[in-house]
């Protein structure tokens, strides 16, 4: 008998072993708590923060219908959770087929709720539609208030199992529910809640729901202030919604037209609410959602919403004769150059699809979008003349432009390395062929880059020294871009293609030489300035790169304390002081602090011992939570209004390190 032969023998199961008894069926909320992350994303930051989405998209609903305009979000000193809103509150009586109350079957069965029966709810909000119940099976504990018919009724569960039953608790003249849990941490890797991601989600309901009031409290910590203290508090409220948010994207950017275009409309039954203006710069900023889920990856209503756009603003080019002294084409992305948009529809029954489940595939949403931007922007164009003349002129600049930018894009194209040309000479390659194992350090300088070319494992890490302050592609034009030589050494080195002249954003991910691209700076101001150049450029050149969770941050420390033969390394303020403290208990000798502000203060081991070493280093992935906060703060930060980027690096310093 040959060896596989014995391995399959060994391998088999005997067919008394396996039998009806063999096969395991998860129960009602088990399924949950088994595969957390089939219905939340993961079990850290994303997946957390997932549960309060959930119980929030519950009001939000509410609010649709009209029914809720209040929704508070308070954040307790155990990070516990408290979500209250003043809509009907959650039915409490009998289910008949449940033979148990209406709110005990939402709290505890997957997929049960209002939100499936269209005379409830035309549309809801949510993407997987797994709705609290998922949150109950994910905490340890949670505890349901609801106001309605006059009485309050509450219930309490355990890691989804209810401890009672329904029970009435007291008598009440409003209405609405409230909902408090405290996520279960053997579950997740992390239990802290993040003020600004909820902060910074419900800033993006208001605008997506218009005249719904979101507040949200933080009763972990206090804010001094002229009376003492009060707990950090927000309180979002949007009467224009979409223009608003579409102002909030543009503040740091020069306006074109006078005020947002706006359109609100509902085609074969499918909403449709768009703002769009159009701007100085050079980036395309389009922002999608689906019943308030941002669907970073685009789909049909984004493709309807291009294609609409496209026709409309070059009927009326045609038709003004400003395009006649043109000698070439003009493509759809010179239609969207210096155009901020933010386009939201509500779809009865979604399709999702992609990498991240955030594309829509519904078929027929493209023809109501098209149809909803060709009849309101034809109808703009025509009644407002000398916005249309601006709008086309910075058209035919971007056309220009791009024809411009073309033997730039070819130049980076014939360099490419899969195109038969060498990588740059500054690169120092691995050895390794496999993608997958291999990954590429962003050194900031010379001198750190000969460092971390000393100090690596040149099996699987390669290393692309970038000289200074790489260019801010914020407020260049694409052919500067494409001049650039550190810009033109990271597409070569990465070995991806720079973009079609019809798409300048495609790329073809699967000729990516690294899947970790790394980014290491110095740890001062500097540092910090060229990593967000540097994220800069691959958020608007590169953003399916991030979204694939290529892209990372490389953390060095900040401290070395010594003391005699002993050493230990620190990333944070509180880790150098437990360092002196326990190098200064009884002990003779003084305690030395080394401040490392620059790679090139390590020598080439210490270097990968702290910060390259696969065993021992802390990578931070860079990901995109929310589309819409990304372009704001980039266009804040790399813009050219000062005051905002004071005032947002001044309150964010404490978690950069930065010595302001």
């Amino acid at each position: 008998m040959s060896d596989q032969e014995k391995e399959l023998k060994q391998n088999q199961i005997p067919n008394d072993e396996y039998s009806a008894e063999s096969i395991q069926v998860l129960k009602g909320l088990e399924a949950v708590r088994k595969r957390p992350a089939m219905f939340i994303g993961d079990i850290s930051t994303k997946g957390l923060h997932h549960l309060v989405y959930e119980v929030i998209d519950n009001s939000i609903d509410e609010a649709l219908v009209g029914h809720c305009d209040l929704i508070e979000v308070i954040i307790n000193e155990d990070n516990s959770i408290l979500i209250r809103d003043n809509g009907r509150g959650i039915p409490t009586g009998l289910h008949e087929k449940e033979n148990r109350s209406a709110l005990e079957v939402v709290m505890t069965v997957l997929h049960a709720g209002g939100k499936f029966n269209k005379d409830s709810y035309k549309v809801s909000g949510g993407l997987h539609g797994v709705g609290v119940s998922c949150v109950n099976a994910l905490s340890a504990s949670l505890k349901v208030l609801v106001h309605r018919d006059g009485q309050i009724f509450t219930q309490e569960y355990e890691r989804g199992k209810p401890l009672f039953d329904v029970k009435v608790i007291g008598k009440t003249d409003i209405t609405g529910t409230e909902v408090l849990f405290k996520p279960d941490d053997t579950i997740f890797i992390t239990t802290e809640f993040n003020f600004e991601i909820l902060s910074s989600r419900l800033r993006e309901l208001s605008y997506l729901n218009k005249g719904i009031k979101l507040e949200i409290t933080d009763l972990r910590e206090l804010e001094e202030n002229g009376n003492g203290g009060h707990h950090p508090k927000e309180t979002f409220y949007s009467e224009r919604g979409l223009v608003e948010f579409v102002e909030l994207l543009d503040q740091t950017r020069d306006s074109l037209i006078e005020k947002p275009i706006y359109i609100e409309t509902e085609k074969n039954e499918t909403p449709v609410e768009i703002a769009l203006h159009y701007n100085t710069s050079f980036a395309e900023n389009i922002h999608s959602y689906v019943n308030n889920i941002n669907t970073i990856e685009g789909g049909t209503h984004l493709a309807g919403f291009r294609r609409g756009l496209t026709r409309t603003l070059k009927a009326y080019a045609d038709k003004s004769g400003m395009l006649a002294k043109l000698k070439f084409d003009i493509s759809g992305d010179d239609f969207r150059e210096g155009l901020t948009a933010i386009v939201s529809i509500k779809v009865a029954e979604p399709q999702f699809e992609g990498q991240t489940k955030t594309k829509l595939g519904n078929t027929e949403v493209m023809g109501a979008v098209d149809q909803a931007v060709s009849n309101l922007l034809g109808h703009y164009l025509e009644e407002n003349p000398k916005d249309a003349k601006t709008i086309v002129q910075k058209v035919i600049l971007a056309a220009q432009a791009r024809h411009a930018a073309r033997k730039a894009r070819e130049l980076v194209q014939r360099k490419n390395v899969l195109s038969g040309s060498g990588l740059p000479g500054k690169l120092a390659d691995c050895s390794n062929r496999d993608p997958v194992a291999c990954e590429i350090f962003l050194v900031e300088g010379d001198s750190a880059g000969g460092t971390a070319k000393q100090g690596r494992d040149r099996n699987f890490q390669a290393i692309l020294p970038l000289r200074g302050k790489i260019l801010n592609v914020e407020k260049a034009m694409p052919h500067k871009i494409f001049d650039n030589e550190e810009i033109k050494n990271i597409y070569t080195a990465l070995g991806v293609s720079v973009g079609t002249e019809e798409d300048t954003k495609a790329l073809n991910l699967d000729r990516l030489r690294y899947h970790k691209v790394i980014i290491m700076t110095d740890a001062d101001v500097d540092g910090s300035h060229i990593a967000t150049l540097i994220m800069t450029f691959f958020y608007r050149h590169m953003e399916e790169l991030i979204n694939r969770g290529h892209l990372y941050i490389a953390t060095p420390p900040l401290y070395l304390v010594k003391k005699g033969k002993q050493q230990q390394y620190a990333w944070t303020e509180e880790q150098r002081q437990i360092a002196v403290d326990e190098f200064g208990k009884g002990k003779e000798g003084s305690v030395h602090v080394q401040r490392y502000k620059g790679l090139g203060e390590m020598n080439a081991e210490q270097l990968w011992e702290t910060t390259m070493n696969i065993e021992q280093r802390t990578l931070r992935q860079v990901t995109i939570e929310s589309a819409a906060e990304a372009d704001r703060i980039f266009s804040m930060l790399m813009g050219d209004d000062v005051p905002p980027r004071r005032e947002f690096i001044e309150k964010h310093a404490k978690y950069a390190n930065i010595d302001v």
